[in-house]
């Protein structure tokens, strides 16, 4: 029995081979792949650490502390958008290029800036920590760019592919067809 909620997956499985995503409009940004459980966890427990500083405020608005109050609010919904950033660090494309969303920055490429896209097996860090272990990599290399060292999109040990290997294969092939597809020979 198909789950209707699993629209992601189903429309995975549907797509024929050699067409980049199966959706409609190819203009917006779009992840092609689901974010992992680590990173969905990691910001499910900063939410849940909002909800008990917000919880402080609401008792420290009652008790007239308002100042209190005031830092505790700031508190919570710093951790809100952080919970939120976290969802949506990734690999984005679109028709328009490429887009790297990290925690603090955010790079985006035409297509036509993106040179070469490659799976590489090289040591990745572990979960965005200094520790590396060995893995593969999405790396690109930028045509702008002449001698620049190979930047690695995603990893198969990172938030959202630990684990999860046929998922980071399926979601780097996603995104080579994409490049394929919009990038200028």
């Amino acid at each position: 029995m198909p789950l209707p909620f699993l629209t992601a997956d189903r429309a995975f499985d549907e797509a024929s081979d050699g067409v980049a995503l199966p959706f409609d409009d190819r203009d917006r940004w779009r992840r092609p792949y689901r974010p992992g459980p680590w990173r969905v966890g990691a910001a499910a427990l900063l939410l849940l650490l909002a909800s008990y500083v917000l919880f402080a405020t609401m008792i420290m608005a009652l008790a007239n502390s308002l100042s209190a109050a005031g830092i505790c609010m700031a508190v919570a919904l710093l951790v809100i958008g952080a919970a939120l950033r976290l969802l949506r660090v990734g690999v984005w494309v679109s028709a328009q290029g490429l887009r790297r969303v990290g925690f603090l920055t955010t790079v985006s490429l035409a297509w036509n800036q993106v040179g070469e896209l490659r799976t590489a097996q090289q040591p990745v860090r572990w979960l965005g920590l200094p520790r590396t272990v060995q893995g593969q990599a999405l790396v690109l290399l930028r045509s702008d760019r002449r001698g620049d060292a190979p930047v690695p999109l995603m990893t198969t040990h990172n938030a959202d592919f630990m684990a999860r290997s046929d998922a980071f294969n399926r979601a780097a092939d996603t995104i080579e067809v994409w490049a394929d597809e919009y990038r200028s020979p």
